[in-house]
């Protein structure tokens, strides 16, 4: 899964230079699966509060699922959508997307969410081949 990079957007970063909002849109408009799930939780997390908002439902098909992936595991693009954003992410498995906001109150919970333990109690015989 890759960006769809315009012209423009590669010769800025052909000279060096890359306005970080023309990223971000580069990055909505090549992965929108990934950009709707990720704002719809940050909406999520500003309209209920709480010290996180999570997605558990895995993507509606491969195509989707490639998205999420290139998404979060992207420093680039991951660190991108945290500052656009105002939140930190985090992911487990195929499709368990979670955003945190970036104040202290929610750094424990990131903690268990991030840690070897809950990766190891998110995991179930449905996720294997995901």
């Amino acid at each position: 899964m890759s960006l769809d990079v315009s012209p423009a957007l590669l010769e800025q970063a052909e000279r060096g230079e890359v306005d970080e909002a023309a990223f971000i849109d580069c990055v909505r408009t090549s992965l929108p699966f990934a950009w709707e799930m990720i704002s719809t939780l940050v909406a999520r997390l500003q309209v209920d509060g709480g010290e996180f908002a999570d997605n558990q439902t895995p993507p509606p098909d491969e195509q989707a699922r490639g998205q999420l992936l290139r998404a979060m595991a992207s420093d680039a693009i991951r660190g991108a959508l945290q500052r656009h954003f105002g939140v930190r992410l985090a992911f487990q498995n195929c499709h368990r997307v979670a955003v945190f906001p970036l104040d202290d109150s929610a750094d424990e919970r990131f903690a268990r969410f991030t840690s070897i333990r809950g990766q190891l109690l998110n995991q179930s015989p449905e996720l294997r081949d995901c």
